[in-house]
């Protein structure tokens, strides 16, 4: 379905300015569902040294890929904050904003003349979020970050993979997906709370712990009870049968018990309704003691059938199955296609292009695409007019090499 921009006045954030000065993944990312739902987003680049993603990943014709869906919504614009014109044309800039997302490592604005003391007396509306990787203090603040550490270390890794096997870490940018959405929420809070306050403040955003937070439970159990969380492949430790089983026609699938009643029909489906009233049955707690048999019995028939049996099959017991899928299976479902997950927006380098639609549907304002990632630099000088530059100005500066 081709996504058409949205219409003027329809965005929810369309009041807000974000300063997007970060790169690499968070951050960006961060600006790009603020976008998404209307902000006016000002992606600030080095004018030699553009952001890492328009090239990070795969490309065609020379152009990054990636790039086309992170820069999307962004109005991109050249600037070399280490510069002393660079660094005032930011100030100026951030007194039309109202968010400022950087990532850069602890010190590195201060050291070029851009504290949070600076910009919030330029703007004391301004809300401020810095994004790193271990935070703006402690011992491991001046260390570089990235999510893949955050995976590492928040023990994510540590409970992933097979039993026998080593810690597994995810082949995207995991950490930092969920460093971004925790950023969008952060940012809208503080926002919420300058508008109450009247005063803008500093977010100080450590992708090392987001992920923490999703991983659930894990330090209060071993605060109380002295256990850690084991590497149990495709198995849970709070429930059993979940697994992933393979059919006759060699295809996956994932099953998931989370809720008792759903344990109850699986096992009745696949012809084992006598293990219904064993007392250890009764809890996920329990039933994961026999994960073993559970799987022998769950795994054993969906081996005797083909894919679109046993999906019918368990659709038919309300029993809760999903396939395994790969991005292609994802283009062509039917339910991902009625909710218009993968979009078609037009590009100026490709034409029609596919990509991850807004995150959220809203019934009264939905958000939108309103343009792809753009070309590096190419709004500046329409940026820094807007700002009051006359020609000349923005000339000298192109001269001096603070933009591109």
């Amino acid at each position: 379905m081709t996504n058409p921009p949205p219409a003027p006045g329809s965005l929810p954030l369309d009041d807000l300015r974000v300063i997007d000065c970060s790169t690499l993944f968070a951050g960006p990312l961060a600006a790009m569902v603020l976008g998404d739902y209307g902000a006016d987003v000002v992606k600030i680049e080095h004018p030699r040294r553009p952001d890492p993603s328009r090239t990070h990943g795969r490309s065609k014709n020379g152009i990054g890929l990636w790039w086309k869906m992170l820069g999307r919504n962004k109005k991109a614009v050249t600037l070399d904050l280490s510069s002393e014109a660079g660094a005032d044309v930011l100030v100026r800039l951030a007194q039309t904003a109202d968010v400022l997302i950087e990532n850069f490592r602890p010190g590195t604005l201060e050291r070029w003349g851009l504290s949070p003391e600076r910009l919030l007396e330029a703007n004391p509306r301004l809300v401020i979020v810095r994004v790193t990787g271990f935070g703006q203090f402690g011992p491991m603040s001046s260390r570089p970050g990235f999510g893949t550490l955050a995976e590492s270390m928040s023990g994510f890794a540590a409970i992933t993979g097979e039993p026998d096997g080593p810690p597994t870490l995810p082949p995207f940018g995991l950490a930092d997906g969920i460093a971004a959405l925790t950023v969008v929420g952060a940012a809208l809070t503080a926002v919420h709370q300058r508008d109450r306050s009247g005063r803008g403040q500093v977010v100080d955003l450590a992708i090392i712990e987001p992920l923490l937070t999703l991983l659930g439970p894990q330090a209060t159990v071993f605060d109380q009870l002295g256990e850690k969380q084991p590497r149990t492949g495709n198995r849970s430790v709070n429930n059993a049968p979940r697994n992933v089983y393979r059919t006759r026609d060699g295809r996956w699938l994932a099953v998931s018990t989370s809720a008792q009643s759903i344990a109850e029909r699986v096992i009745t489906l696949v012809g084992h309704p006598e293990l219904v009233d064993e007392p250890w049955f009764a809890s996920g707690e329990t039933r994961v003691l026999h994960a073993d048999l559970l799987d022998e019995y769950v795994g054993g028939w969906i081996a005797e059938h083909d894919e679109l049996e046993v999906v019918k099959a368990f659709e038919e017991a309300e029993a809760a199955i999903a396939p395994v899928y790969d991005i292609e299976d994802v283009l062509d479902d039917p339910q991902y296609q009625a909710l218009d997950s993968i979009t078609t927006v037009e590009d100026e380098d490709f034409g029609p292009l596919r990509m991850q639609n807004v995150l959220y549907r809203l019934s009264e304002t939905p958000g939108g695409i309103r343009h792809t990632g753009r070309p590096h630099g190419a709004d500046t000088d329409t940026v820094l007019a807007e700002l009051g530059l006359d020609a000349d100005e923005i000339r000298a500066l192109r001269d001096q090499g603070v933009l591109r």
